[in-house]
């Protein structure tokens, strides 16, 4: 968890510097102390300092209760989301064995997803306490956007659960270090879910961005129309809303590694060491296999997060009707598309 919320602070100055670039600006750059700048990474320090610093505005007729309780719900169900996310295999230490994984459920997907869709409900919170109309409509905006990308999310992955045959998110991972058709490819392509499941990856991906409510799917905030659901916050509150927004970038990037890019798998590399398919081998310690498998999936994540940071800052936003109509009629019905296709397939290949 302290390293999912550090990515998230740390994320406020990737985008920073990632949207200068591809604007052609130097980006955050004047926050120092004592004339150290370190590239600007002392802004996410300046941020917190500052939020924490401001005036904690409550409007007069807001539901205090509701209103203050509504952030933390954002940022706790973003966080409690990752949990089941595995990140290496297992770790064996003076003969215990320890799995990468904050949690271990056999319905982990279904954990995420509850997890996922539970976040709404701050925003709900948000809207419905602030007694702003603008608030209300950007809380009734976030709620449509996160059930059409929450169905499209779930509808996707059914094809992964389909191929590796199970809700467990470890096992998936695991099974994604498996060669792909052997019969015809023998052991040189691993079996990871974007080569199984390329359409799914594609679906997931797109509603995974919705979910997050980040360009070009920003109309809950609707900057240039209805500010948002946090249209009255400020302060840490706000800041909250905030974290949540990149929280849930995180754990999409860490769900889209996990199901689709193989997680912690390594190619070649099994528990003892690397294992080619030319017949050659290199011998390694457990732990240094344990941290090549963590940092393989790090690295995934980070590659992911670029990936997505690349989208919103590329992309206009959707009209709200766009974007509505592409969750139920597009990537919804493409979803159970993919489901059906994935089980002729697997009736083909396994008989």
């Amino acid at each position: 968890m302290l390293v999912v919320l550090n990515l998230a602070g740390i994320l406020t100055w990737v985008e920073r510097k990632q949207s200068a670039i591809m604007q052609d600006r130097i980006g955050a750059n004047r926050a120092s102390i004592f004339g150290i700048r370190i590239f600007g990474l002392l802004h996410p320090l300046a941020d917190a300092i500052k939020m924490l610093t401001k005036e904690d505005f409550m409007p007069a007729r807001a539901d205090r209760l509701l209103f203050t309780l509504a952030p933390v719900v954002s940022v706790f169900f973003g966080l409690a989301a990752f949990a089941s996310i595995p990140f290496g295999d297992t770790l064996r230490i003076a003969g215990r064995e320890i799995e990468l994984q904050a949690v271990t459920l056999n319905v982990g997907i279904l954990y995420v997803l509850a997890m996922l869709s539970l976040g709404v409900y701050g925003l709900m919170m948000a809207g419905w306490a602030s007694a702003n109309n603008y608030a209300l409509l950007g809380g009734q905006r976030a709620a449509a956007l996160m059930i059409s990308a929450e169905v499209a999310i779930g509808a996707s992955i059914m094809g992964v659960v389909m191929v590796y045959g199970s809700l467990n998110m470890q096992e998936i991972a695991r099974g994604q270090g498996q060669p792909l058709l052997p019969q015809l490819f023998g052991d040189w392509i691993p079996a990871w879910g974007i080569l199984t499941q390329p359409l799914a990856f594609v679906l997931f991906l797109t509603a995974g961005i919705a979910a997050t409510k980040r360009i070009p799917f920003d109309m809950p905030e609707g900057e240039s129309e209805i500010i948002g659901y946090f249209v009255e916050y400020s302060g840490m509150k706000f800041g909250m809303f905030a974290m949540a927004d990149f929280l849930e970038t995180v754990v999409v990037a860490g769900m889209t590694t996990a199901l689709f890019l193989g997680g912690w798998q390594v190619p070649y590399l099994q528990a003892g060491g690397f294992v080619f398919p030319w017949a050659a081998a290199v011998a390694l310690p457990h732990l240094v296999v344990v941290a090549l498998q963590v940092g393989a999936f790090l690295v995934k994540v980070a590659a992911m997060l670029w990936f997505l940071m690349l989208i919103r800052w590329t992309l206009p936003r959707f009209r709200y009707d766009q974007a509505m109509r592409l969750g139920w009629l597009g990537l919804f019905p493409l979803s159970v598309l993919n489901i059906v296709l994935t089980g002729l397939v697997l009736l083909v290949v396994r008989g």
